[in-house]
């Protein structure tokens, strides 16, 4: 019989003030036995995680949609960008948030679309502190997860969370600024700080740190795996070569990100791309690489199972972004009421093929992670788009969505998929609740799961 015993999955590394979790090693379960320690929805299986990335002001509708439908479609030309995870993804055409329209509520599109996207319900329209709209899909997973991974959800974005204020026709600013929300009128907050969610996944710093102390940390410079160094060299005897291998491929990834975010801070900034203003300490100046940033910490995570649940806003809705790298000036959510005008559709287009570029370098990230005997993407359920379809008419049917990942083998990609015209984006969230193990009946104003996704 063998006597091997096995190094426990949720082991960290510890330093002063550090705690450095591990990812899947064969030496995390018996011989035999492997992947048994990863307790996914199905024994033996790597966990599924679901990830909600948004983007705003909708999209300039009639490049979307791809032609034809089945495996035989085409991408359309604001997805081109995709190609090369055609296989790794679907495009769901017709489904809509029928409580994102006004329903007598008036102006407000924008801020009804993003407290809409991931709740499925109808806000209620105030600029005060009676905030309400539903709890998001994010949460009623979180709630599953609560105490089996370290972070319930992480909920992260690349503008400011806001919570009061009007921003939409008498819509209050947290309705614009928050897509997660725990309760009906409690939004999650989101970090956007690379710098800060590092540290939180890391556990980086001494309990009770001050601002002051913090500071001359950082600007000790010293890495995260000098703290643990000890500890690494110590599980390092204990790991076969594969498992070696594999620790010195993630501590360098881990050490690699560092180097980023200490370049992020050292260097001078260029003005941000809202209102000229300077972004804090550990923000990027260059918007693409803020978002990457992002992206890698989020596939992090869900590669040490920190988390399992995850929300990205790109953008606050009715952002006024601009582009520079893309040598567009004008902001973003003036460019999406382009009436018509050639010049400013054309902007628009590039913005979307943009926005489908890095949706491709992310799911590069997640196809060339190792997970298994296969990818991280393949336990994977990602819903990118936004709840207004073309930003010029503020429809909410028809929405632009895209579907990534295998969910656990759950999940047929490689089809542009038309479902009947209204048929609720919510239908898709009830699927992805009975995948991720959830029993629920409903979600929003849903009718039922959504058909021909397996």
């Amino acid at each position: 019989m063998s006597t091997f015993k096995p190094i426990d999955r949720r082991m960290v590394l510890r330093g002063l003030g550090t705690a450095v979790a591990l990812p899947w090693l064969e030496a995390m379960t018996p011989v035999g036995a492997m992947g048994r320690a990863l307790a996914g929805s199905t024994p033996g299986a790597p966990p599924l995680r679901s990830a909600f990335l948004f983007i705003p002001n909708g999209v300039h509708a009639p490049d979307w949609s791809p032609t034809g439908t089945g495996a035989d479609y085409e991408l359309s030309p604001l997805l081109k960008p995709l190609a090369r995870h055609r296989s790794d993804l679907s495009v769901l055409s017709g489904l809509g948030h029928h409580n994102a329209k006004a329903l007598g509520d008036g102006p407000g599109d924008h801020a009804r679309s993003s407290a809409c996207f991931l709740t499925g319900a109808h806000p209620v329209k105030t600029d005060g502190a009676d905030i309400r709209a539903g709890i998001s899909i994010d949460q009623v997973m979180a709630q599953q997860y609560d105490g089996v991974t370290r972070f319930a959800s992480l909920e992260l974005g690349c503008e400011p969370g806001l919570q009061s204020g009007s921003c939409d026709s008498g819509y209050s600013c947290a309705y614009s600024a928050n897509i997660s929300w725990r309760t009906p009128g409690s939004p999650m907050a989101k970090e956007i700080n690379p710098r800060l969610l590092f540290e939180r996944l890391f556990q980086v710093g001494p309990a009770g740190e001050s601002a002051v102390q913090r500071a001359e940390r950082l600007a000790r410079r010293r890495s995260i795996l000098d703290y643990v160094s000890g500890d690494a060299r110590r599980l390092h005897r204990q790991l076969g070569l594969r498992d070696r291998e594999k620790m010195d491929e993630y501590l360098e990834g881990v050490r690699s990100i560092e180097r980023r975010l200490e370049q992020v801070e050292r260097v001078d900034r260029d003005p941000a791309a809202i209102a000229g203003v300077d972004p804090p300490a550990g923000i990027p100046g260059d918007y693409r690489e803020h978002l990457r940033l992002m992206h890698e910490l989020m596939v992090l995570s869900f590669r040490l199972d920190l988390t399992r649940v995850c929300t990205m806003m790109w953008a606050n809705e009715g952002t006024n972004r601009s582009f520079p790298f893309l040598e567009i000036p004008e902001g973003h959510h003036h460019l999406s009421h382009h009436k018509g005008d050639v010049a400013m559709i054309e902007k628009i287009r590039r913005i979307n093929q943009f926005q489908s570029e890095m949706l491709a370098e992310l799911l590069d990230l997640m196809a060339e992670t190792p997970e298994g005997e296969g990818r991280l993407l393949d336990n994977v359920m990602l819903v990118y788009g936004g709840a207004i379809s073309d930003g010029n008419r503020h429809d909410h049917d028809d929405l632009p969505i895209v579907l990534a990942g295998g969910g656990g083998g759950t999940i047929h990609t490689g089809h542009h998929k038309r479902y009947s015209q209204g048929t609720p984006l919510c239908n898709l969230y009830l699927s992805m609740l009975e995948r991720m193990g959830v029993d629920a009946e409903r979600f929003g104003d849903s009718t039922g799961v959504l058909s021909n996704l397996a």
